[in-house]
């Protein structure tokens, strides 16, 4: 039976709980010490917005636990890419991960400037070796490498929720990974059997004390959850957090297609959940589409698809990157976004945020 483990947190005891987390998955167990250890983030905006990207405590949650056990800090490998329209380095010091991994003496591996090379699968593929078809790289410092990954609880409107299987996403694809929108729930399955096969452990902690609502992966109402969340069963974390969030796991494609394919498991009834109790909890959640997912999916299998060649796969692909900027960072982000993030700053997990972003000062 699949094990999901989650506890209910607090700004005040928050590194302490995700330590509680970690014991309670026996996670020494399953995780070698003598073996390297890629912990992969969540990096959705370059600009800091509540629940996009992995926050600053989650990482140190993790980090901390880890280090207090005896595992090695130079086996560890604190890494995230960056998209058509995400500076990696600049989200990295925004996202408050620099000042962490500065404490605890790690570096950050910015994944464009790593080696990839051209992996042949072994694993029948569903999508993905036919959307790449000149070749599926990948970073070659990933194979035979335990990960962990960070995810947080949120919606997504490509996907309808996203978390431990979507964060492979931004690792073993490239900078124009967007050309998977199109089949996204296939490419996520695909993404699981990718992984299975190179890293020899996989292990996803997920942040939920702040989710986010609506028109994720970035313009989203934040949600105060106060839950934190792991597995070594990437397909059941998503169910349990989907379930939370207040969707049906296996009527979401790519759950319904792990869960049959036997990835992992997406029926919530045959999970076995250890921890707090929350199996009545309901965020009602609703999945929306941002105007530029919108736009995005019109493109490529809506009214506008016969644009899709020469606006998504030519030269002139570059103007949807530059489009999507100037609506997120200079129009909903001023005007919307910052409103939100004002009223978050004076919860008890935005007053926790700042002093990640002033370095630790009060």
């Amino acid at each position: 039976m699949s094990e999901v483990f989650v506890l209910k947190t607090s700004p005040e005891r928050v590194l302490i709980d995700y330590e509680r987390l970690l014991h309670l998955a026996n996670y020494q167990n399953f995780l070698d010490k003598s073996k390297e250890i890629i912990i992969k983030l969540n990096l959705s905006w370059t600009l800091f917005y509540p629940a996009s990207s992995s926050p600053p405590w989650q990482l140190e949650g993790v980090l901390r636990t880890l280090l207090k056990d005896g595992y090695d800090k130079e086996k560890i490998y604190p890494c995230e890419n960056k998209t058509v329209v995400t500076d990696v380095k600049k989200g990295a010091k925004n996202q408050g991960w620099l000042y962490v991994l500065k404490k605890y003496g790690l570096k950050f591996v910015p994944l464009p400037e790593v080696e990839w090379i051209k992996y042949e699968f072994k694993t029948p593929l569903l999508k993905i070796d036919k959307i790449f078809k000149e070749g599926i790289y990948i970073p070659k410092f990933f194979i035979n490498k335990q990960v962990i990954h960070l995810p947080t609880m949120k919606t997504h409107g490509h996907s309808i929720t996203t978390g431990a299987i979507k964060n492979a996403f931004g690792g073993l694809l490239k900078e124009v990974r967007h050309y998977g929108h199109e089949f996204i729930h296939e490419v996520l399955v695909d993404l699981l059997l990718m992984q299975k096969e190179i890293h020899p452990i996989i292990f996803a902690v997920m942040d939920g004390t702040v989710c986010g609502n609506g028109a994720g992966p970035r313009t989203m109402l934040p949600y105060i959850g106060n839950l934190i969340l792991a597995s070594f069963d990437s397909v059941a974390l998503d169910a349990v957090a989907s379930k939370i969030m207040g969707f049906e796991p296996l009527k979401i494609p790519y759950l319904k297609i792990a869960h049959e394919m036997g990835l992992g498991c997406a029926d919530t009834e045959k999970i076995k959940i250890y921890g707090d109790e929350i199996r009545n909890l309901n965020f009602k959640f609703k999945t929306k589409k941002s105007f530029v997912i919108f736009g995005d999916q019109q493109l490529r299998k809506g009214y506008l698809k016969f644009l899709k060649k020469i606006a998504l796969h030519s030269p002139l692909w570059i103007w949807a990157p530059i489009a999507s900027t100037f609506y997120h960072d200079f129009l909903w982000y001023p005007f919307i976004g910052k409103i939100r993030l004002e009223r978050f700053l004076l919860t008890g997990w935005g007053k926790l945020f700042k002093k990640y972003f002033k370095g630790g000062k009060k």
